[in-house]
């Protein structure tokens, strides 16, 4: 890649063609556990939050009603910095000189004013639109005045809170690198290999642990014997409303293939199998050019989620308020020899291996340098969305839409997507996948009309 191209693919500030193109799809901006006094006491004194994304500095508050409010920073009198404003319930106050603003960006009081002045009503801070899905505040942070496109009618969105559970990471690294280790079906045979298989039954909400669906000989197979074993899978794609959906197979016997169905949701997510009946929707969302927070929403189409057992398993990896990882560069992402001789495959820990991916984008350098690549035929999704993201930087600036969710007329066409991890007849596998995934919505309780209705009107009750 010529590094001009490396440059328009990973910038995303205002004025960016990359900046421009994400602020044409809703971007998750906090968590709602953010603002939970159990998880960050300061929350129960003052709910108040700064935020930055795609590069710009926000300040997110909650009024005594409940509802959020997510503003400029700077304030518009003399640019003082509204993340340390007063939250006084009916809005947030800045220090400064008193100006106060609702969470529609409105000043309702100018209090160093003359009496009678009416400068408060002539002022109103850029204000963003907010959604809330799956736990998490998504926001509007297109032109303003800008119509968002629908909220994606995605699985992770659909379900109701007891099948879903969201949470977040922060890496110290450009968006499109942390992103593309997820696009890639080939590094989980290597970066996440295990030499030895737990117990399958202590793999609730841990990746790779659980078993692929399906057996061979009567056993079933963890997924870490998979990858380990089935290194060099035949990988393809195929275009789709919302993206791209990836196959990987990995071929067993003559009679058995283990087949894994991926999704690429243009132009920062992918939804991977995260056990027989849950999924991982994972959104990678620039903080600036060098860093960047995953968001990943669990979808479980079984019992409902263990929200307790899966948010303590990943409290445990970072430190609050912010979520930064406790492994880093500064501890070599906890990097251990004899592990790596012995029982992994990288070295890095067995219970979470978002440390693997972690390691493997932050190690790069802040913004990977692409012109040295040398890339191979496992990289063949990769080359794909690059050229979808180019392509759809070229569509903006030409004044058009750019594809899949941000795209309104499409939004009736894209729903699901489908994934799976399993061991299929080798002649028959496209038929046995698809009867997995249907098998599995089948058997989803909140997939009834008077659930999805419900959390429906939830949704809409929802939107500030």
């Amino acid at each position: 890649m010529k590094a001009e191209q490396n440059e328009r693919i990973t910038r995303v500030d205002p004025g960016t063609p990359g900046g421009a193109l994400l602020r044409h799809y809703w971007q998750p901006v906090a968590l709602l556990d953010e603002f939970d006094p159990a998880l960050d006491p300061a929350m129960a004194v003052r709910p108040v939050k700064a935020v930055r994304v795609l590069g710009q500095d926000l300040v997110l508050f909650r009024n005594a009603e409940g509802t959020y409010g997510l503003l400029d920073r700077d304030c518009p009198h003399r640019g003082a910095d509204l993340a340390y404003g007063r939250n006084e319930g009916d809005g947030l106050r800045c220090p400064f000189h008193g100006w106060k603003f609702d969470v529609s960006g409105q000043c309702t009081e100018t209090p160093g004013e003359p009496a009678g002045s009416k400068l408060c009503s002539r002022i109103r801070q850029r204000s963003y639109p907010l959604l809330e899905k799956a736990g998490t505040l998504f926001a509007w942070l297109g032109p303003e005045g800008s119509t968002p496109p629908p909220f994606p009618a995605l699985d992770c969105f659909a379900a109701p809170a007891s099948h879903s559970f969201a949470f977040k990471g922060l890496w110290h690294c450009n968006w499109l690198q942390a992103l593309e280790v997820g696009l890639d079906p080939a590094h989980a045979s290597y970066l996440h290999r295990f030499f030895n298989d737990a117990s399958l039954e202590d793999s609730y909400g841990k990746q790779f642990r659980g078993a692929s669906v399906g057996e061979v000989g009567g056993e079933r197979w963890p997924m870490t014997k998979v990858m380990r074993e089935f290194g060099q899978p035949e990988i393809a794609f195929e275009s789709m409303p919302y993206g791209l959906r990836l196959t990987a197979l990995r071929k067993m016997t003559d009679a058995l293939t283990h087949v894994r169905v991926t999704n690429a949701v243009f132009p920062q997510t992918f939804v991977i199998p995260l056990s027989e009946t849950m999924t991982i929707t994972q959104m990678h969302v620039p903080v600036d050019d060098t860093h960047n927070y995953w968001y990943a929403f669990f979808t479980s189409f079984g019992a409902p989620v263990d929200k307790t057992t899966m948010r303590n398993q990943r409290l445990a990896t970072v430190t609050l308020p912010d979520y930064v990882p406790r492994s880093g560069r500064h501890n070599h992402w906890g990097f251990n020899a004899e592990e790596q001789r012995n029982r992994t495959y990288l070295g890095m820990g067995e219970d979470d291996i978002n440390v693997h991916d972690q390691w493997a984008c932050e190690s790069m350098g802040a913004i990977q340098d692409r012109t040295r690549e040398h890339l191979g035929t496992t990289d063949k999704v990769i080359l794909a969305h690059r050229r979808l993201l180019l392509q759809a930087m070229d569509t903006v600036e030409q004044g058009g839409t750019p594809p899949g969710i941000a795209d309104a007329q499409l939004h009736d066409q894209i729903s699901g997507p489908d994934t799976v991890d399993g061991i299929a007849p080798a002649q028959d596998w496209q038929a046995w996948w698809q009867d997995a995934v249907r098998a599995k919505r089948a058997a989803a309780p909140w997939r009834n009309p008077a659930v999805q209705a419900a959390t429906r009107a939830n949704d809409t009750a929802g939107a500030a």
